[in-house]
């Protein structure tokens, strides 16, 4: 697995990423991540699109890898651009992340996978917890989706 892992770092084109926005009884899913880039950090479930898999194929997948849930990706939230640089400013990591609304379907909530920890996580919760802007921004279209 770590040599997947090295071919993230300085790509030659970007790679593509699906994000689960997992929303259920007005909490949202954080996975800590266990591995680069944002090791150590909460961020929505997701991961990269693997050949042959449909975005939608692949938001299951990883949310199911992730978090043990089966989700229904009901709605695109968003596309975003994830560009690390290094100190030299060459770019580490490129990312295409395409995020997506999704709704429980079943399963109990355990971090596996490139999870490290998985929570549910209220609005007022959410505000408390350190985000990259985009996560941030792409969890609250959801709440605001949902109404809340």
């Amino acid at each position: 697995m770590a040599c997947d892992y090295e071919k993230r770092e300085y790509p030659e084109t970007p790679l593509v990423g699906v994000g689960a926005v997992i929303l259920d009884q007005g909490r949202v899913v954080l996975v800590k991540r266990k591995f680069p880039p944002l090791a150590g950090d909460w961020s929505i479930p997701g991961g990269r699109l693997k050949i042959g898999e449909t975005l939608r194929e692949g938001v299951v997948r990883e949310a199911r890898e992730e978090t043990g849930l089966t989700v229904d990706p009901v709605e695109l939230l968003g596309v975003y651009d994830r560009l690390l640089r290094d100190e030299a400013g060459r770019i580490l990591y490129h990312y295409v992340l395409i995020d997506f609304l999704c709704r429980r379907l079943t399963g109990e909530l355990q971090a596996s996978g490139d999870a490290d920890d998985a929570r549910w996580f209220s609005p007022e919760e959410i505000e408390k917890v350190s985000l990259v802007a985009d996560t941030a921004q792409v969890i609250r279209l959801g709440f605001e989706k949902v109404g809340k």
